[in-house]
């Protein structure tokens, strides 16, 4: 049987887990270079881009880079 502290941190443990799973997936560290596969049109990827730099989470660098990157694999 599991001590009250033991339960605690295996508790801990998983909620920290669940909740860094999203962050680790999406953007993490580069700035959009994680893409899962999508429905989206180039346009989309395009608007959601420019709404990430517009609300500075992207700096510009890494929303010029993207954008090249993302023309570059939908005209391909």
């Amino acid at each position: 049987m599991k001590t009250p502290a033991k339960a605690l941190k295996v508790t801990c443990l998983a909620v920290l887990l669940a909740s860094a799973t999203p962050m680790l997936s999406g953007c993490g560290g580069g700035g959009a270079t994680f893409h899962a596969a999508s429905d989206k049109t180039l346009g989309q990827e395009l608007q959601d881009l420019k709404a990430s730099y517009d609300k500075g989470i992207l700096t510009q660098k890494e929303y010029e880079d993207t954008k090249k990157r993302l023309i570059k694999r939908y005209t391909k």
